[in-house]
């Protein structure tokens, strides 16, 4: 498989170039693969490769487990406990989403029952591992230095985690609101993104559409590590002073547009992503 050869400019029609010309202005504007052409009946050999390479990072960011003694050391001095949830191993995991969403007999009981607090924070593996280790412990920090005002308990790492599994957690803890910072499902352009999700009274049985998301946050044209954590502490103060959180609590900041790209602030609510 060779690499596409193009003919001299001289030689291209007036058409073709403008088609190209096209192209490649749809190209600069997404990451999307379009527009990549051909040789005889298949991609070029560049464009193969690197749609290849982005499935392998993709199926490593499902697959890969959670390396919690690094991450705990990078959250120091904040105080650490360690829960999984019901799935056993990660191929369940991936069969058996209910099982992620539920905690296991020993976690559960190995959780204090006569804690409180404000706000707890749930570290979770989610579907990317690898988002959760490179910026996890650094977006905690950076979302409780927003908090001063709010009682923080203990963060809790928690092993093939869904988002739902905030709620046994937060239920257990006595916390008045959960934060389940968690890894996005991987695609074939960012395989390393997290989520926030926000539920106010935490507890088994809670709907999607009772808990706020922040989502898509990496550092590829995403959502910036700063930028969220600035929204989820706009957020967490109205949902304390309208006591709920879900699709009647809303975050009014508009889009912040850069240059080179949208860096925005998506709100998604009531679709569970992981």
């Amino acid at each position: 498989m060779g690499e596409r050869s193009e003919p001299s400019a001289s030689l291209i029609p007036s058409e073709a170039q403008e088609q190209e010309e096209f192209w490649r202005r749809l190209r600069d504007a997404t990451p999307a693969r379009i527009g990549l052409g051909r040789v005889g009946a298949v991609p070029p050999l560049d464009a193969l490769l690197d749609f290849q390479l982005a499935h392998a990072r993709a199926r490593d960011a499902v697959q890969s487990g959670l390396d919690t003694k690094s991450l705990a050391l990078e959250l120091a001095p904040l105080p650490v406990l360690h829960v999984r949830s019901a799935a056993a191993d990660r191929a369940t995991y991936l069969r058996r989403p209910d099982l992620g969403r539920q905690l296991s007999e020993v976690s559960l009981a190995g959780l204090p029952s006569d804690e409180s607090c404000d706000i707890l924070f749930i570290v979770g593996d989610g579907l990317s591992a690898k988002a959760v280790e490179d910026r996890g412990a650094s977006l905690v920090k950076a979302c409780i230095a927003q908090l001063s005002d709010f009682a923080i308990g203990p963060v809790i790492l928690a092993e093939q985690a869904r988002v739902a599994l905030a709620d046994p957690i937060g239920e257990r803890l006595n916390a008045a609101l959960s934060v389940m910072i968690i890894g996005e499902r991987p695609g074939l352009t960012i395989a390393d993104s997290l989520g926030i999700y926000l539920t106010f009274a935490p507890q088994r049985g809670r709907r999607d559409s009772e808990r706020n998301c922040i989502s898509n946050i990496h550092g590829r044209g995403g959502t910036p590590q700063d930028v969220a954590a600035a929204s989820l502490a706009r957020l967490i103060k109205q949902a304390f002073r309208l006591q709920l959180s879900g699709v009647n609590l809303k975050d009014d900041q508009p889009s912040l547009i850069k240059e080179g790209g949208m860096k925005h602030e998506r709100l998604t609510r009531g679709a569970e992503q992981n």
